[in-house]
């Protein structure tokens, strides 16, 4: 097996049938679509010379990324098809205007910051908001982890310069390391092997806690994290939890059994950034019973605003593959480019099969997202609507730490649900890089983080994250969105007095 001479990427392998890595099945040939002329989708038909492979690493040793390739071929996959069909149910629901998407983790995962507790408290966070937005919103909450798979990053430019010395950009811990040495910042093709091993550890405690009891909706007290214990957001979690516990106690006197998986199991996925692509296509599988191509890395994947050109070998590799898909909008889009991302992604126009998510400032959002839905509705594109509402948000203080303010982003959400509600349309979802850590990364909130305030506990290795407090101050807030468009009352004042 052998590269391109330009990236060093994988050209030659494929995907395999019952799961069977791609290095012991038989070669399968690329056939016409006799109707259109164009030849139908591979897992390697992105490395073709019609399509932009943006954001690719530059590997020195072909030798070792052949190696690396055929040793993740060999690998289980981290997810299966079962799985992320049952994601794509739950999304079409979504895309009809019943349930909402919340999704967060990590900004970008990382080998020395890995730890059963983070992974737990992160979990627990995100537990902690799908029951707020239930509870308040009244509404089916479908969690997405940013987990198992997040690790590699865009980068503004391919090299970076300090005190004259220019070496190779991070570009995530599954392609080479942050410390500025040229051991470090050598790209490793061998990190997508320890990427791969750390997202399968990761997958194992997450089906763990999802189904093995720390999920089970009477320990909803429990899942209170202890920083946030004794603060504001604390006591009004632990105010819902108790009307929570009320109603559960109701149910089981008339009978209902509350022990059953639906009370005690919750289904959790994993999705990440489609960015380094060979280890992409390393672990898509063919599934036997239908014969979709799946991309098992993950129940879902997105492509982000720099990788998701008309030409780009991402959007290519995506429009193949039977996973649930993201695309990443701002507002460079234009109408005519979104309605040909949308076709091209979705070309059956499927129901929950593409998330259009939305990053784009709160002055800017209310100027450029309704001609973007009114474009979709035109069409009759079926698309889940998510707001992401940090990305747009960033901005560097005088001391060099890169932040988003709390206010800003929560004005970016509050204009999301004002547009769709001004629209028809529904809101489906939020998109956070958030942790389950008390850390000190973004301004602002009840936590009252100032500029100042952020060297406590800024340890990010890429961009900021809301903490758990922030957090859960997001989900009142989006419960408090939700049931005004339900046109319910609002939640009693202990428990909504950040609503705008």
């Amino acid at each position: 097996m052998k590269f391109t001479a330009a990236f060093l990427l994988v050209a030659g392998f494929t995907g395999a049938s019952a799961f069977v890595p791609s290095s012991l099945s038989s070669p399968r040939t690329t056939s016409l679509n006799v109707a259109t002329g164009k030849k139908a989708w591979s897992p390697d038909s992105w490395t073709k010379d019609e399509f932009v492979a943006k954001q690719m690493p530059v590997y020195d040793s072909q030798e070792e990324v052949d190696d690396a390739i055929a040793q993740l071929e060999k690998k289980a996959p981290l997810v299966f098809a079962g799985e992320i069909r049952k994601l794509s149910q739950k999304l079409a629901a979504v895309s009809q205007g019943e349930g909402f998407v919340l999704m967060g983790g990590d900004c970008a995962e990382s080998f020395k910051e890995f730890d059963v507790n983070h992974v737990r408290d992160t979990f627990r966070v995100l537990m902690q908001m799908g029951l707020i937005i239930t509870f308040g919103g009244a509404q089916q909450v479908v969690k997405i982890g940013r987990m198992a798979g997040q690790f590699a990053k865009p980068r503004s430019a391919s090299d970076e310069t300090i005190d004259g010395v220019t070496l190779p950009s991070y570009r995530g811990d599954n392609v080479n390391s942050e410390a500025f040495t040229p051991e470090a910042r050598r790209n490793n093709p061998y990190l997508m092997v320890d990427a791969y091993d750390q997202s399968a550890q990761t997958l194992n405690i997450l089906r763990a806690f999802s189904s093995g009891g720390f999920a089970d909706i009477s320990r909803l007290q429990a899942w209170n994290l202890d920083f946030v214990e004794d603060t504001d957001e604390g006591s009004r979690y632990r105010k819902l939890a108790a009307k929570v516990d009320e109603s559960l106690r109701f149910m089981k006197a008339i009978g209902i059994d509350t022990s059953s998986p639906e009370f005690s199991n919750v289904d959790f996925f994993t999705a990440h950034e489609c960015l380094l692509l060979p280890y992409e296509q390393a672990l898509t599988r063919e599934d036997s019973i239908t014969g979709q191509y799946y991309d098992c890395s993950a129940s879902m994947l997105w492509v982000g605003e720099r990788t998701r050109d008309l030409d780009s070998a991402h959007l290519e590799f995506c429009s193949g593959i039977g996973n649930p898909l993201g695309v990443k909008i701002s507002d460079k889009a234009t109408e005519e480019e979104l309605i040909s991302t949308i076709e091209t992604m979705n070309p059956q126009n499927i129901p929950g099969k593409l998330s259009i998510i939305v990053r784009m400032g709160a002055e800017k959002l209310r100027q450029n997202l309704p001609k973007l839905i009114r474009a979709v509705q035109r069409e009759g594109k079926s698309v889940v609507w998510i707001s992401d509402p940090v990305h747009g948000n960033t901005r560097t203080t005088k001391d060099g730490y890169k932040t988003r303010d709390f206010d800003a982003v929560r004005a970016e959400l509050t204009a999301f649900f004002d547009v769709h509600e001004q629209m028809g349309s529904h809101p489906g979802g939020v998109h956070l890089e958030m942790t389950g850590e008390d850390v000190t990364e973004c301004t602002g909130g009840v936590s009252g983080i100032t500029d100042e305030g952020l060297k406590e506990n800024y340890v990010t290795a890429c961009d900021p994250r809301l903490n758990g407090q922030q957090a859960l101050e997001l989900a009142f807030l989006i419960a408090e969105g939700m049931r005004r468009r339900s046109g319910l009352p609002p939640l009693p004042p202990t428990m909504s007095k950040l609503a705008p």
